[in-house]
């Protein structure tokens, strides 16, 4: 794990940080022309050893084969985030993360410490997905291939109302004075699980009660350690900002397009695979559909699974990693 630091870098809300600071994990040797590169951005309360799992010869992104870089989002609890004021230089409050900010981060890092100026691909599920879009719309003749796993270039209306819900969630606790968090908001870590578990596997997965597989004793079992448990060692304040660069995300809402979101979609030049999951209720199918028809050189390829939105990221389901490993290894060699 290495540290990138940007002096005096000028967020999209207006804010400048200090020291601005890009944790990172590489994986694999980069290759002389510096062509075999994969970009790999981190997804909502995830760090790189999060989501590193997939990154073996036996996976989804082959480390023998491609220089893969995992940058983690601001906001992360390892990147400049409001957890770590004092190691970035900002105390002040109201400012909020965007995607334009990581991807100006991130190629940064490409270019300053590895000399990248092509990427092969560009891989993220969910938030992730949205920092790819974000990629292929601003830098679109450096990316060669996107692949967007259960994410979308623009936060819905619908979604929306999740994510104020989880907002909701947190700041209702009595430990939030409104400003900040006296202590850990117990109450409202235990209702921010519960929402988030509902929306993140579909109807089916619980009707079939696929959870019992994994050790769970009951529902509340898998709700309590299997949700709740991995949420508290997240920085509630973290866990917030995250939620604000979500709730911002439009591919358009920058200096380059003018919020408009047909032309954004349009300027994506990279072979784009678009694989949400046929049960995902934060991404859905026709959403991600709709937006695969704006892209010239799109790949409209869902995931038939009943594991709702972590059919994305299925380091417990061998069935739908396999399923994303073949589109994948069909697109890079495209």
């Amino acid at each position: 794990m290495k540290t990138f630091t940007i002096q005096n870098f000028e967020l999209q809300c207006g804010s400048v940080l200090p020291k601005a600071q890009l944790v990172y994990q590489t994986y694999g040797e980069l290759r002389g022309d510096r062509r075999n590169v994969i970009l790999y951005p981190t997804s909502y309360g995830a760090q790189h050893t999060d989501i590193e799992w997939l990154i073996r010869a036996d996976s989804i992104l082959d480390p023998s084969k491609w220089f893969i870089i995992i940058p983690n989002m601001f906001g992360n609890g390892l990147s400049s985030s409001p957890s770590n004021f004092e190691a970035c230089g900002l105390a002040e409050q109201g400012f909020w993360f965007t995607h334009l900010d990581n991807v100006t981060a991130q190629e940064k890092l490409l270019r300053e410490v590895f000399g990248i100026e092509q990427l092969a691909l560009v891989y993220g599920w969910s938030m992730g997905a949205q920092q790819a879009y974000h990629w292929g719309a601003i830098y679109g003749d450096r990316v060669e291939r996107i692949a967007a796993i259960c994410g979308t270039a623009k936060t819905t209306e619908h979604n929306r109302i999740f994510l104020e819900s989880l907002r909701f969630a947190l700041t209702s606790d009595p430990t939030w004075n409104g400003h900040e968090f006296t202590d850990i908001p117990d109450r409202g870590f235990r209702t921010f699980a519960r929402i988030y578990a509902s929306w993140a596997a579909s109807q089916a997965y619980y009707r079939e009660g696929l959870y019992y597989q994994f050790g769970y004793e009951s529902l509340e079992d898998y709700l309590l350690r299997g949700w709740e448990a991995g949420y508290r060692k997240r920085d509630p304040r973290n866990l917030m900002a995250m939620i604000d660069t979500w709730l911002r995300c439009d591919l358009s809402d920058n200096p380059i397009y003018q919020k408009d979101y047909a032309l954004a979609m349009k300027a994506i030049q990279a072979k784009t695979l678009v694989m949400p999951s046929t049960t995902d209720l934060y991404f859905t199918p026709d959403d991600c559909a709709r937006e695969a028809a704006m892209i010239p050189d799109a790949e409209y390829c869902p995931i038939p699974s009943i594991w709702g939105h972590r059919a994305g990221n299925p380091y417990q389901n061998p069935e739908d990693e396999q399923f994303i490993r073949q589109a994948i290894s069909k697109l890079l060699a495209r």
